[in-house]
């Protein structure tokens, strides 16, 4: 978009709309001047209606900027796959699976996340329990800052929440596929130098 090759982007937007919701007020936006923006700034600067249709459906403008087809918990979790599959590599041969119910504990926040983010929404975007987040609030003593519990602005609750479980969720993926992985193909790295050998030495 920011190329102004607006079918192709047109593209890549519709094919990762099958793999995430791409609300706009929990996606990051490039190009622009702020990383994210609030469901009352998209409807006061881009007239984007507070409905999930119209928040999924804005991708952006040369004045905001272009959202990120993939939302922050997304990002997230696959930058921390990549990032956790690097880290892995000099351990590859040592390292053991997690247990599934390991792998469990680290998905469930993002679940539980997701969860009640799904039904904080059926209230209405930005009229649910998980806008204000008074519960939050009660039990800390409102130590913080007001912008901290309300909204999902990058550095609140909510988007501290996307962030760190789908970072968690790619550790769990890393540690728990990655040993199998290793295994599986360990006979295939033993077996290479059979199936494609050395050109022999001409001094043999």
């Amino acid at each position: 978009m920011r190329l102004g090759w607006g079918e192709p982007a047109r593209a890549i937007y519709a094919v990762y709309s099958t793999q995430c919701h791409q609300m706009a007020q929990r996606s990051f936006f490039l190009f622009g001047p702020k990383a994210m923006y609030s469901a009352v700034e998209l409807g006061t600067l881009a007239g984007v209606a507070n409905d999930p249709l119209a928040l999924r459906a804005f991708t952006g403008s040369a004045e905001l900027g272009w959202k990120v087809a993939w939302s922050d918990r997304m990002v997230s979790m696959y930058t921390s796959l990549l990032a956790f599959a690097l880290l892995a590599w000099p351990f590859r041969k040592r390292l053991t699976p997690l247990p599934i119910w390991a792998f469990v504990l680290l998905a469930l926040p993002m679940a539980l996340d997701g969860g009640t983010h799904l039904l904080s929404d059926v209230a209405g975007i930005g009229q649910g329990f998980r806008d204000q987040n008074t519960w939050l609030a009660a039990l800390t003593g409102s130590l913080l800052p007001r912008s901290f519990y309300a909204g999902d602005a990058l550095g609140s609750f909510n988007s501290w929440m996307r962030l760190l479980t789908g970072t968690l969720f790619g550790l769990g993926v890393v540690w728990t596929a990655f040993p199998h992985l290793e295994r599986a193909l360990a006979p295939v790295d033993r077996d290479w130098p059979s199936v494609f050998p050395s050109p022999a030495s001409p001094l043999s």
